[in-house]
């Protein structure tokens, strides 16, 4: 389990199921090949990002080509790009008026938010949903979603 947050409660999680852990910072990503070697030394398959917010450095891109995925909080190519998560995402939706909304699961690659779209599921909004309404329905489409589409994309590859 490696994370950019050393306080992240996943870390916690995980180090009670006896799972090992590494936090990093960004020169540990950025400038080193410490992530690189620990993917390489555990024989990883694939990468699933979850709240990731940093773009992920080219040398993962290319030794990892097809086989790092990420969930997006809206209808890729809409809503996407740098600085477009979180609630950053569900306020600019609220702004656009949009009628729907949903999640786009998605290959990473060297822009944000630019990769292969593998899947996406959608959601209504009402007009008079709030951005955390719009939250809320996104964090349904994650959890019902996500985990079922990567062991579906680790099964084609």
């Amino acid at each position: 389990m490696l994370s950019n947050k050393k306080a992240a409660p996943v870390l916690a999680k995980a180090e009670a199921a006896n799972v090992e852990t590494i936090a990093f910072n960004r020169a540990e990503i950025y400038e080193s090949n410490l992530i690189l070697e620990a993917l390489s030394s555990h024989k990883i398959d694939l990468i699933v990002l979850a709240g990731f917010m940093w773009l992920v450095p080219e040398n993962l891109v290319h030794e990892y080509s097809d086989r790092i995925i990420n969930v997006h909080p809206a209808l890729l190519p809409k809503f996407g790009g740098k600085g477009m998560y979180g609630m950053h995402v569900h306020n600019a939706v609220k702004d656009a008026r949009e009628k729907e909304t949903g999640i786009t699961i998605h290959l990473v690659n060297k822009e944000y938010d630019k990769g292969r779209i593998l899947f996406q599921a959608k959601c209504t909004l009402d007009e008079e949903d709030t951005p955390e309404d719009i939250a809320q329905k996104i964090h349904g489409l994650e959890h019902s979603n996500f985990p079922e589409q990567i062991e579906h994309y680790l099964q084609s590859i």
